[in-house]
């Protein structure tokens, strides 16, 4: 089985779906004053080996190796 994430999933605050607790600790600070925010991959893959992420209307396969790599597809 494979789960769908959307951007807007991932990055909606956790205090506004109180519902979905899996993604509360998915957004991770960078460096103070850098907007870049890192998301972690088990946050991601939630103890599955792929996932799909919608990305502008397109539908992306994010899949862990055995090795610990991962691969993006379109």
């Amino acid at each position: 089985m494979q789960a769908t994430l959307t951007a807007a999933t991932l990055l909606r605050p956790a205090s506004a779906d109180p519902l979905q607790p899996q993604h509360a600790g998915a957004l991770r600070s960078a460096a103070a004053g850098d907007a870049t925010a890192a998301v972690d991959s088990n946050d991601l893959l939630q103890g599955q080996k792929a996932v799909a992420i919608s990305h502008n209307g397109s539908v992306y396969r994010l899949q862990a190796t055995k090795l610990g790599k991962l691969i993006l597809t379109k």
